[in-house]
């Protein structure tokens, strides 16, 4: 027997059997089903304790940028809604909405990656499978379409001082298509990250794949809806109304659904700790200011109000899933129970002869 350093490291040895007699049979059948297993059941474990999945480095631009893109995609919908009705107050605001919103998630993505030539990287390739190129991609086109009707508004509000000369024509017959164009890039500007999220291995992240697009989309609604009730006249800002009530009620509505579809364990992050309360607050300010809307949304006091709470409930929507998933990767815990629970549910179900319930 050898003595060294790491002997303290060295789990516990069981205690040896006593070796049997010559021909003294054990108890059972003679079959093998009742006899004793020589090796104790397997409990859960990562290498020292690491956790199983590499958390992403993702910070708080990014969670940032999640909550800024559905800002964007939101506003550019309405915005439409405003062209289509009418209401030239509501469609400026909004207008001005998405191209800030989206310059703004744009600074906080390239704020993550480090450097912005890595932006421009990424838009070297088009991958179907990557909702990171896709998503690229449609920030990219999104941006395009927004800041031309965006301009024709800044031009009108300065007396047609921008210096943009002859092409002041062009982009003024350019601009009800551009803002077409806009809105109908605003639902995938504001669902593409629930995929980009739900695409990697992060237990909460990936658990959540059917059901977060609609959150992320709910939340875009309330969100946009909000800030157009705090910019704009509430004798114009009635599409906003009635989009931020669909929104709480759809935001509300997803995410129970959500979680109840969850695996229970891969669920726990969402409801504990930091983010647990954040979502809490958020389903808290995004009822309050969905019925504050309704009963006395007319009122401006009351509109600023409500919108202020509308945006808040969003933030912390974006910023507590986002830290959700972070600690559910932080912890093998999250990893390794429903991987456990897959795998009893798949024999129960009587699978058994795939490379999955065979491994064990």
């Amino acid at each position: 027997m050898t003595v060294s350093d790491f002997d303290s490291h060295r789990p516990p040895e069981l205690p040896r059997r006593r070796r049997r007699k010559p021909g003294k049979r054990s108890r059972g059948s003679g079959d093998g089903s009742r006899e004793t297993p020589m090796v104790p059941q397997a409990e859960f474990s990562s290498y020292y304790g690491r956790p199983v999945v590499k958390p992403p480095p993702w910070e708080n631009p990014i969670a940032a940028y999640l909550f800024l893109g559905g800002v964007a995609g939101g506003s550019a919908l309405l915005a439409f809604g405003g062209q289509a009705a009418g209401l030239t107050t509501l469609r400026r605001n909004c207008r001005l909405a998405a191209i800030s919103a989206a310059g703004a998630g744009t600074v906080c993505l390239v704020a993550d990656l480090g450097r912005p030539e890595r932006f421009l990287h990424m838009l070297r390739t088009f991958k179907v499978t990557s909702p990171m190129s896709i998503g690229s991609w449609i920030l990219s086109a999104f941006s395009a379409a927004a800041s031309i009707p965006a301009l024709c508004e800044l031009d009108r509000v300065s007396g047609h001082r921008v210096p943009i000369g002859p092409l002041r024509k062009a982009l003024r017959a350019l601009e009800a298509p551009a803002g077409v164009g806009a809105a109908i890039l605003g639902a995938p500007l504001s669902a593409y990250t629930a995929a980009l999220l739900a695409d990697t291995a992060v237990p909460s992240w990936n658990a959540a794949r059917e059901d977060l697009p609609f959150v992320f989309v709910s939340s875009a609604g309330l969100a946009s809806g909000g800030l157009a009730m705090i910019t704009t006249p509430a004798s114009e800002a009635g599409p906003a109304r009635k989009l931020a009530v669909l929104g709480v009620a759809g935001d509300l509505l997803a995410s129970q659904i959500m979680e109840k579809r969850m695996d229970p364990v891969s669920a726990e992050p969402l409801n504990e700790g930091r983010p647990g309360a954040m979502l809490k607050w958020s389903r808290r300010l995004a009822a309050a200011a969905g019925i504050g809307t309704i009963v006395a949304g007319r009122h401006r006091a009351v509109a600023v109000a409500s919108g202020l709470a509308l945006l808040g409930a969003s933030v912390l929507t974006r910023f507590g899933i986002h830290q959700a998933g972070i600690r559910s990767a932080e912890d093998p815990r999250f990893t390794i129970e429903p991987q456990k629970a897959r795998l009893a549910a798949r024999r129960a179900a009587g699978i058994v002869d795939d490379s999955i319930t065979t491994a064990g």
